[in-house]
């Protein structure tokens, strides 16, 4: 059933498992395996952008009422956790194309810019929105 919580719920699930994508590209970095970490990355980046893409699909297009469940704590817990997801979301084709153009001063900036975002993206999402 769709109701705001579930889909809060799946989005959860769905930041969790991309976020080992994410852990495994930077092991995979760490290891010199930078083929294998590019490779990650690419799906890493896909599979987030196609989450970004249908959760606006939803609340523009199907529901746009999806989260007036919210109350003024939950409001102000979304505004925190959207301070950090929107620059994610922005800086995920910047670090992409950078690193498969291997411009990497410019991709180990952005690279870290958006670990420090996705890093709030990942501790206000998962652990702060309701669900409920």
């Amino acid at each position: 059933m769709l109701t705001g919580p579930n889909v809060i719920l799946i989005l959860k699930i769905a930041v969790f498992a991309v976020t080992w994508l994410l852990l495994a590209s930077l092991i995979c970095l760490a290891r010199g395996r930078y083929w294998w970490h590019g490779r990650l990355n690419i799906a890493f980046a896909t599979l987030t952008i196609a989450v970004v893409v249908g959760l606006e699909f939803l609340i523009r297009f199907v529901d746009p009422n999806l989260f007036d469940y919210f109350d003024e704590s939950a409001r102000r817990t979304m505004a925190v956790h959207l301070s950090f997801s929107i620059p994610s979301t922005v800086l995920i084709p910047v670090m992409l194309m950078s690193g498969l153009r291997h411009l990497r001063r410019l991709h180990v900036t952005i690279g870290a810019l958006f670990l420090l975002c996705w890093t709030g993206t990942f501790v206000t999402g998962v652990f702060y929105l309701p669900h409920r």
